[in-house]
């Protein structure tokens, strides 16, 4: 056997080795890192979805919180872990926007991940106060906040780098305010400071916050978005309530694998979160918790995350967000 006929076994070996493992796939129950605490919007989105790739695979798929940095822990994880399949993350546009603002974030969205699918689009966000702020419109608040000399009105987000940190930085450039940033470990922690009139305001997705807005305890005065969102159309945006340039991109879910994860293996998983988005059950439930579904191919999610990251950059720059 030549040395050229011998590299052609084994390189035959291989595909059909790939295409066993494949065939195979999973043959145990699979971890889904989710990044951020229990009960906020990321895992309040995840556990569904992965109920329903759980049932389609007859395998377990075991929800992991993981939080901790805005994200980065989890997605470490999964980045270090081994690429067969059985290690995946479900997190946010945070993951991009931390690498947009932070020139030394330890993470490569690029290198470090395997972009699977685009999961879910976001409608917008929640302008909420505490009903005891006594403010009930985005033009008291502007006003309130530029009266507050002594002590500055304060926003919470789930830590530096996410989506509300810049739609609450945009809004402090756009309306003229000094909105005092305070982080926090997740979304649950974030609602439990503005019942308890720890901070003042959310800029917050519906998902984890309807039910305290349906009760009374918090206070829709907007909503960050290009337009009102279809279950309250009611509430006027930020910027037909007195912004006029404020009108943020919603956020977004996705779902990744760690690098160097064979093709055969991250095309079964998207073809899997593809089936399951189709489930008009999870599209409607998604969609009244302010999100829509939208499975992509791992090519299109690739593009999305490029041109996301170059977005995020540029509005960063311009809202003078940076971590040094």
């Amino acid at each position: 056997m030549t040395r050229y006929t011998r590299l052609v076994v084994l390189a035959a070996a291989l595909v059909m080795s790939s295409a066993v493992c494949a065939q195979s796939y999973p043959s145990r129950p699979v971890r889904l890192i989710v990044p951020f605490p229990a009960g906020g919007t990321t895992d309040t989105l995840a556990r569904p979805f992965a109920r329903e790739i759980e049932a389609q695979l007859g395998r377990s798929v075991v929800v992991d919180n993981r939080s901790g940095a805005n994200g980065l822990v989890g997605a470490e994880l999964v980045s270090n872990a081994a690429p067969n399949g059985y290690t995946m993350l479900w997190t946010t546009t945070s993951i991009v926007i931390s690498q947009a603002i932070n020139p030394r974030f330890p993470l490569d969205v690029f290198k470090d991940l395997q972009p699977v699918s685009l999961i879910a689009s976001g409608a917008g966000y929640f302008v909420l106060v505490s009903p005891a702020l006594g403010v009930k419109s985005i033009k008291e608040l502007i006003a309130m906040a530029k009266g507050s000399r002594d002590k500055p009105l304060t926003y919470g987000t789930p830590g530096v780098g996410n989506g509300q940190h810049i739609a609450g930085e945009m809004f402090n450039q756009m309306a003229g305010t000094k909105l005092l940033h305070v982080p926090y470990k997740g979304i649950p922690q974030q609602i439990n400071a503005l019942l308890s009139r720890e901070i003042d305001v959310l800029f917050i997705p519906p998902t984890a916050s309807i039910g305290f807005v349906k009760d009374g305890r918090v206070l829709p005065i907007a909503f960050a978005a290009p337009s009102r969102w279809t279950f309250m159309p009611e509430l006027p945006t930020v910027a037909e309530a007195g912004v006029p340039e404020f009108k943020p991109e919603p956020g977004w879910h996705g779902w990744f694998l760690p690098p160097k994860t064979p093709r055969e293996i991250v095309q079964r998983v998207n073809a899997e979160i593809k089936k399951a988005a189709a489930s008009p059950r999870l599209r409607e439930m998604f969609l009244g918790l302010g999100y829509s579904l939208v499975a992509s191919t791992p090519e299109e999610f690739r593009a999305k995350l490029a041109a996301e990251h170059k977005r995020f950059v540029e509005v960063a720059r311009a809202a003078n967000i940076k971590i040094e």
